[in-house]
């Protein structure tokens, strides 16, 4: 039989900080002869240029813009509807017919805006990928040139005079996060 002497803790997979590498065990249960096999604790690349990469790579980027675009879109529509629901109401609405404005409301809103800023997520991540492989760099300046393209494009249906603004509106408000972020990075201690 073999020996089951080991760490609970070890045993389970869990690192809990020590430098001790993590073990594997896939026979722990049965009672067969077993050897842990030990699992690395750092990220494994295949190239070395992936390993020195300090930042998302372009589907992890274009997938976390849009999913946190049409998360908070929806979130946000959806609370308005709630609001414009309770608005809504009538002297005589039972509550059966109450529920049901403020869902109906809420899934009508939250669909439009979680919609609305999904798509203004993909144009934004596309801009900043794009420009980042063009470039060659990675900066601030990126950020901020998708910020623009992102408004100009979300509005170019609407004429030129639209899409400009639109556009200076993204390139700000994409510029004050950026700046805001930095500023956290250096004075608040996280």
């Amino acid at each position: 039989m073999a020996d089951h002497s080991s760490n609970r803790d070890t045993d389970s997979g869990f690192d809990h900080g020590s430098s001790q590498p993590r073990l594997y065990n896939p026979y722990k249960d049965l009672q067969v002869p077993y050897r842990n096999f030990q699992l690395p604790t750092s990220p494994e690349f295949l190239f070395d240029e992936e390993a020195r990469r300090q930042r998302r790579s372009w589907g992890e980027n274009l997938t976390f813009y849009t999913g946190c675009g049409y998360l908070a879109g929806a979130v946000g529509g959806a609370s308005t509807g709630f609001v414009s629901g309770v608005k809504s109401f009538e002297s005589g609405d039972t509550m059966k017919l109450r529920i049901n404005r403020i869902l109906n409301s809420s899934g009508h809103s939250g669909r439009l805006w979680g919609n609305r800023l999904g798509v203004i997520g993909l144009l934004y991540a596309g801009l900043e990928s794009g420009f980042e492989a063009v470039r060659d760099t990675d900066d601030v300046w990126n950020c901020v040139a998708a910020g623009l393209g992102t408004g100009a494009l979300y509005r170019a249906a609407r004429g030129v005079r639209s899409a400009a603004v639109a556009g200076a509106i993204g390139g700000v408000v994409v510029g004050m996060a950026v700046t805001g972020k930095q500023m956290l990075k250096r004075y608040v201690p996280i």
